[in-house]
């Protein structure tokens, strides 16, 4: 039981970085909407800051399947 705990504490640190994901998108289309010149630069910085923001997520899934499976 404590195991099961421990994973979904861990899954819930993925809920932030859901809601940190979304933003960055928000902006980035924003801002793409406002200068569409500037799409190359923003749609680059978009992908790099969405993979970094999704590292969170990945890493909290890998938590809980080791805390499920090892621990």
């Amino acid at each position: 039981m404590d195991a099961a705990l421990c994973a979904a504490i861990a899954i819930f640190a993925t809920f932030p970085s859901a809601i940190g994901e979304a933003w960055v998108c928000t902006v980035a289309i924003n801002g793409m909407s406002r200068n569409p010149d500037m799409y190359s630069k923003l749609r680059t910085s978009l992908i790099l800051s969405c993979s970094l923001v999704e590292t969170t997520a990945i890493y909290s899934f890998v938590i809980a399947i080791l805390v499920l499976f090892v621990g």
